[in-house]
């Protein structure tokens, strides 16, 4: 059995062409010594990999290399460069600074540089994970750092820059790696699979790229992981069984579900990707970045930025021509709300099933803002000619009035008649063109029909119910006596008993003090229902007007005088004469008399 070789180090670059993704940093390197401008102390930092030790020991071998080719590349034919490839160059010391990064290590380095290379111009010295030396080795590596020999180049690779001293960064030259885009990461990864004879889908090798996030040595490990379970031919659905990657799929019937408002279609959707094991934030991540590329694709200019292939590419603009961008981002920031209050929740399921909820009814909510929603049913003659001629609205007599809020009409005895034309109401206000005049229409006194209401309830309860212009003003306060004397709480009991009562047009009028009384007043409990009992009608309507000369009038209290020692004895001698006597009889002043 052979020993076999990862694909991160079988493919190695081992010149600056070759290196994937980072030409900012071969060309500079190459321009620098093609004009003999090389400094001794290089600081190589970026992400993981995406070839800063490789960068590092390709410029190792070119400044020992004795026969360079035009480009400034390695000849790889020389004896310096076939030393290197098999890893016995005396000119290169690599040190690995995460396991020796103590002061004695960094000495014993410092020793190293004293000594000439034997064969070639430098000897060069590969400090890799430099972040991690010791804040007493980067002190001691300091001045050897700054003034080395002419004949020693170090080079230091680091994954977290922001971790080295600022004297460390000031005395080297920093070149930045940037992380390796995905066309790039495919272009290397077809050209591996050519080498070795491997028939691979492009789709499948996008979802490599995408999954190693912008580190060429993670694409490459990932693409051994994956022909290793499928073989020579590599394609897509192995790739995600085998990466657990949620497969596109889902995501494009979840938004047709969005877009034809079936709100059924993606909970059994969403139950299908609970099923075969996937988390509702994978699901919900999936699906946030799935609106993100329908975005990218409604202007042609940001169609770059969708790092997908050509078939799932088109894919993707026929479904964004069909969705609007309104939609998209409503439902991209319900999908980053239920990401963000997705670790929070107890319920986690519940709360992705709720933010899909919201998501099917987006279409039918941007219909209603826009005014497109469905027209209403078509009033009757009667009903127009009332909204045309509204009843004007009666003065008001005292300081202020309150309107009649719900929860003083019964809902027990309401018809049918009774509840449909509310409805109608509400649908003809939510059809109007101006957004605004519904708003003050809200507010509006509505206009109640108590003879209808009269008859309808007559017909159903029989002939003890009375007509609202029977009401007399006794009645109704015998009925407010009654129940005050039955209520438990005193202030309550003060509060009713503080109040006048009037009826107008057949309603009760409750004239209070204050806003407070009017407040626990409503809050009684049974108070309506009593009161409709004894009076005999279900639908006695109660008004609350504010009268503040009903207010009782509190008096300020008086300030506290001050009184000092001799007007408080006096005092005391006033609500106590047998005080005076006791002072005689035993010869007592007070000091100072």
């Amino acid at each position: 059995m052979s020993n076999f070789i990862v694909s991160a180090r079988k493919y190695r670059p081992v010149r600056f062409s070759e290196v994937v993704g980072q030409e900012h940093v071969s060309q500079t390197l190459k321009n620098a010594l093609q004009n003999d401008h090389l400094a001794h102390a290089f600081l190589f930092c970026g992400p993981r990999g995406v070839g800063k030790t490789t960068c590092a020991r390709i410029l190792a071998k070119v400044l020992n290399c004795q026969n360079l080719t035009e480009d400034h590349e390695p000849c790889n034919t020389c004896s310096s460069c076939e030393a290197f490839n098999q890893n016995a160059s005396f000119n290169i010391t690599e040190l690995d600074a995460a396991s020796n990064n103590s002061v004695e290590h960094i000495r014993a380095l410092i020793e190293q540089v004293r000594f000439q290379p034997q064969q070639g111009k430098y000897k060069v010295f590969i400090i890799d994970e430099v972040h991690m030396l010791s804040q007493q080795a980067f002190n001691a590596f300091l001045k050897t750092l700054e003034e080395p020999p002419s004949y020693a180049i170090f080079i230091l690779a680091t994954t977290e820059k922001h971790k080295i001293i600022p004297t460390i960064l000031s005395r080297c030259q920093i070149f930045d790696f940037k992380r390796i885009q995905v066309p790039q990461m495919v272009a290397h990864l077809e050209g591996i699979c050519a080498e070795e004879n491997i028939n691979a889908e492009k789709e499948a090798l996008h979802v490599i790229a995408q999954k190693a996030d912008g580190a060429l040595r993670d694409a490459l490990s990932i693409f051994d992981r994956v022909v290793s379970f499928s073989g020579k031919a590599l394609t897509y659905a192995d790739v995600i069984e085998n990466l657990n990657v949620l497969d596109y799929d889902y995501f494009f019937r979840a938004t047709d579900f969005l877009l034809s408002e079936d709100h059924s279609g993606l909970m059994l959707l969403f139950d299908e990707v609970i099923a075969k094991g996937f988390e509702g934030d994978v699901f919900i991540n999936g699906l946030a970045a799935h609106f993100r590329n329908l975005l990218v694709c409604k202007d042609p200019a940001t169609w770059p930025l969708l790092e997908a292939g050509e078939k799932l590419k088109q894919r993707y603009k026929s479904q964004a021509a069909m969705a609007p961008e309104s939609l998209l981002l409503s439902a991209l920031d319900l999908a980053n709300h239920c990401d963000i209050n997705y670790r929070m929740a107890r319920n986690k399921r519940l709360h992705v099933e709720m933010s899909l909820m919201k998501m099917a009814f987006l279409p039918k909510a941007i219909r209603v803002s826009l005014g497109t929603a469905p027209a209403p049913e078509k009033k009757t003659a009667d009903q127009s000619v009332t909204q045309q001629n509204p009843t004007p609205k009666p003065e008001n007599k005292t300081e202020e009035k309150q309107i009649p809020e719900a929860e003083d009409l019964p809902v027990s005895d309401q018809t049918p008649q009774q509840v449909e034309e509310p409805k109608q109401e509400v649908q003809s206000k939510a059809a109007a063109p101006n957004p605004v005049k519904n708003k003050s229409k809200r507010f509006s006194t509505p206009k109640i029909d108590l003879t209808s209401i009269e008859s309808d309830v007559k017909k159903d309860n029989g002939a003890d119910v009375r007509s609202h212009a029977d009401l007399k003003l006794e009645e109704v306060q015998t009925a407010w006596q009654a129940f005050a004397e039955k209520v438990e709480s005193d202030s309550l009991k003060t509060v009713m008993q503080g109040t006048e009562l009037d009826v107008e047009d057949g309603k009760m009028i409750v004239i209070v003090g204050r806003k407070f009384s009017e407040n626990q007043i409503r809050q009684a409990d049974g108070m309506m229902d009593f009161l409709r009992e004894e009076l005999k009608l279900p639908t006695l309507i109660r008004e609350f007007r504010i009268d503040k000369s009903l207010a009782p009038e509190v008096e300020a209290p008086k300030p506290k005088k001050l009184l000092n020692d001799k007007e408080k004895l006096k005092l005391m001698k006033e609500q106590n004469p047998l005080l005076s006597e006791f002072g005689k009889r035993f010869d007592l002043q007070r000091d100072g008399e």
